[in-house]
């Protein structure tokens, strides 16, 4: 089967990219069998994006076209696909590959843990390589190839402007609530509220915590954390005596916070027992330094992670639905994209921006 469209998106071409892309384009991974081709509707703006287009953590190989919070409609399905189907409405997330055990006998794979797989095969959706040597170009663009194990199906529950950004940014606060044993009874802390962590809050109540507290530097962001659903708000800058008031307080923290800067042996004295604090917000600097003390007497563990794997995805998006899980999202058009991001990294979001072909 031929294709009668063309990859045209969004090219960084140099780390000055942020807000100066060029509309070009582009050659997608040679076709297989186990692919989909994606008519992009719509894709959300991520953090990592902007991270990618300035080589914040590491040189970017331009031109790279960013976007991992795409949604739109599957047009061309391999004959190996038996999930999806033409017509399908579907996303894909920051990962579009890992080795699923053709490069190396991988436990991650085997375990349903495909983002954390490290092994030759792993492709993330942009500034990467598939293993048939095609580049990775993500979703500001018209059209998005990705191997079909990495292609989820959007529930009818959930509008598409609205997944978009829960296929990065919300699955980013959703796998480490979920896995830490967030539910009833659970006490639950999100540091940073912003595109990840307004979903941070929202997930949280979803999935039924106790209490639930939005902890940020300033009191702005009061008034809308408390209609997202939070109980309570710490503004640290403001709130005199706060890491003392709330000691001993929370049994989950996720931190979205990127900043070398951040209170961090503050926010670990607001754990109870055997409670943990997940970072998942990726600073281009270092994280501020601890004491093992601040650890030992009450065992409490700091830990990471990094979005989730297609079954948990999958989780999130029937949460969402099922719930009514509605986040915070501004639509741009995808002709504005340069002007979003600009207005992304000067922090005006509320709380995630989401480009529209």
């Amino acid at each position: 089967m031929s294709q009668d469209y063309v990859f045209e998106g969004w090219a960084g071409l140099d780390k000055n990219a942020v807000g100066n892309m060029k509309w070009q384009t582009f050659a997608p991974k040679p076709w297989e069998e186990t692919d989909v081709d994606i008519q992009i509707t719509h894709c959300g703006i991520c953090g990592s994006d902007l991270h990618t287009l300035s080589s914040g953590w590491g040189p970017t190989t331009y031109p790279c076209v960013v976007g991992h919070e795409i949604v739109g409609k599957a047009v061309r399905v391999g004959s190996k696909v038996t999930h999806i189907k033409v017509g399908d409405r579907v996303g894909v997330g920051a990962q579009s590959d890992s080795c699923l055990n053709r490069t190396n006998k991988c436990a991650d794979c085997s375990a349903g843990h495909e983002n954390m797989c490290t092994n030759r095969g792993r492709a993330d959706t942009y500034n990467s390589s598939f293993l048939n040597g095609g580049r990775a170009y993500g979703g500001y663009a018209t059209y998005n190839r990705c191997p079909s194990h990495f292609v989820i199906p959007i529930p009818s529950g959930v509008a598409s402007a609205d997944a978009a950004p829960m296929l990065c940014g919300g699955i980013t606060t959703y796998a480490p609530l979920k896995n830490n044993g967030c539910g009833p009874g659970k006490r639950v802390g999100i540091v940073g509220v912003g595109g990840l962590g307004h979903f941070g809050v929202l997930w949280a109540r979803a999935l039924e915590a106790e209490y639930v507290v939005g902890i940020s530097r300033r009191g702005d962001k009061r008034a809308d954390v408390l209609k997202l659903g939070a109980h309570e708000y710490i503004a640290t800058e403001e709130d005199e005596g706060w890491h003392k008031a709330h000691a001993n307080s929370l049994d989950i923290i996720v931190c979205t916070v990127s900043s070398p800067k951040m209170p961090l042996r503050h926010y670990l004295g607001l754990l109870r027992s055997r409670g943990i604090f997940v970072q998942v917000g990726a600073p281009e600097d270092s994280l501020p330094p601890i004491m093992a003390f601040d650890l030992i007497p009450k065992e409490k563990r700091i830990g990471g992670s990094a979005i989730g794997p297609p079954g948990q995805i999958r989780e999130m998006l029937e949460l969402a639905a099922r719930k009514g899980v509605k986040p915070w999202v501004q639509e741009r058009g995808m002709r504005e994209a340069n002007e979003a991001v600009r207005d992304m990294e000067a922090g005006k979001a509320r709380y995630r921006y989401t480009l529209c072909n």
